[in-house]
This record gives structure tokens, sequence and C-alpha cells, in this order.
């Protein structure tokens, strides 16, 4: 298996994390990898270690991505830049709500948007989605961050269909717990966070989500992979909750139940 089929990459979120790794693994694939991400300093870092080339853009300035969509023709896009703010519903606030929807789904559907045809009218290409096991499965008090990767997911499969016909590829990666810094760019810089999150549990590396995602692009072109889901073998989905009711039932008067 080899690359050879992609000369350019196009990764968001790439100041750090997973997106650092993905871009640390298709440079040394000799891949012209080109990262998006706000952190100027962090990406001028990254393209020193690796020789990427980096933008300081944040993915919701959809005129700085489409001007740079523009200048290249992009074989690979990754789409990696996310964000959360873990809350229930029920305590859900308008920025909340207008962050995630930004940057998890409305610049994923741009940036597919302003590449993909291109990569059909070339009939080559390939879009990996990083998703989550969010867009899949239920877990408490992220509602909003649920709705923006399921949005993810459903674009990942229809991708394909619109590009039916064509060899543009599109893989979803749905990472479940990540050993990576998100936890404190969520939760707060903290040693508590860490010791919640990371210490003592046995988690995939951001390297590791990479070298899957080498995996993928370097299969025959002849071979979409499309949807995979990589967790902790310690990590499971699911489970049944009940609950009994907090305050007694209301029940109508008999007089009502006559009517």
């Amino acid at each position: 298996m080899s690359f050879s089929d992609y000369k350019t990459a196009l990764v968001t979120g790439a100041s750090g994390g997973i997106g650092a790794a993905i871009v640390e693994r298709f440079r040394r694939e000799n891949i012209e990898v080109h990262a998006v991400a706000r952190s100027a300093d962090a990406l001028q870092e990254l393209a020193e270690r690796t020789g990427c080339i980096p933008h300081a853009i944040d993915v919701t300035d959809r005129a700085a991505l489409a001007k740079l969509a523009s200048e290249i023709d992009f074989d690979i896009l990754v789409n990696n830049a996310g964000v959360d703010r873990p809350k229930k519903f029920l305590e859900a606030e308008d920025g909340d709500i207008d962050l995630l929807i930004d940057v998890n789904l409305r610049a994923v559907l741009h940036l597919c948007r302003l590449i993909v045809p291109g990569m059909a009218e070339r009939d080559r290409g390939h879009v990996i989605n990083i998703s989550s096991i969010a867009g899949n499965y239920n877990f408490g008090g992220n509602s909003t961050y649920h709705a923006t990767k399921a949005g993810v997911a459903m674009l990942s499969n229809q991708l394909r269909i619109d590009t039916f016909g064509k060899r543009v590829r599109v893989t979803e990666i749905c990472p479940g717990r990540v050993a990576t810094d998100i936890f404190n760019h969520v939760h707060g810089n903290d040693p508590s966070i860490r010791e919640r999150f990371i210490d003592g549990f046995e988690l995939p590396q951001a390297s590791d989500i990479a070298d899957a995602i080498a995996f993928a692009v370097a299969a025959p072109v002849s071979m979409n992979i499309g949807h995979m889901e990589i967790t902790p073998t310690l990590q499971v989905m699911g489970g049944l909750q009940t609950a009994k009711p907090q305050t007694p039932a209301v029940v109508g008067s008999a007089k009502g139940a006559e009517r």
C-alpha cells in the first residue's frame, strides 16, 4: 500500500492532538500538508518539526478557507477541528449551540463544498471526517455535541452518494476516549482533569488514530474504508438505566375521568 495517488492534504485542527499527529503521519509519506488551526505559534512549531505549510485560520472564517481552497487542489481533506461545551441541553445557551454548530458542522459542510467538487472532477480524492462515538451513542450532558457529530456522520454517508461513480473515498473516524489534551481544553487546565480522564487508563494515543487514518488512505484506491470506530479496549458504549419518579404523577379527578 502507498500514498502515491495523493500529493496534497488539508488538515484542520492541526495545532495539537490528533490533528498534529495526522500532519506528522502524512509528512512521513511525503504528502504536502497544509495545516490549519487558530494558534499561529503552535502551527509554526509544527511546521519547523514536520515541514508542513501552516495557515493560521479559524475554520469559521469562510472567506479565508475559500481563498485557500481556490489556490490548491487538495487530494486529501481531513476535517478534524472540533469544540465542545459539555452541559445538559436543559442548561444550553445560545452561544454554546452556535459555537458547536459553526465549528463542528458548518465548517465541515463548507470545506466539503469547497473541495469535494474538485476531487470529483479530477476523479481522485479522499475525505476524512473525524467524528466521534458521540455521533452514534448517547451519554450524559453533551446533547449539542452529539447532534453536531451525528450531522457529520450523515454527511459522510451522503458524500459517498453524491460522488457516486467517482474515485472519491470518504472515511468517517469515530474515536472514543483518546489520550490528548482535549479534556483540558474542555474542562479546564487542572491536574484533576488529567486524573479523571487520562491517568491510569489504557487509552489510544493520537498517533494511533493517525495510523488508522493512514491505513484507510493507503488502501488500494479501489477500496473505500467508510467507517472506523476506535475506542479503548476497556471502554464500552451503552448501558440501561431506569429512574424512579422524583414527584408523584398527576392523576385526573374522578369527575374528569367520567368525561
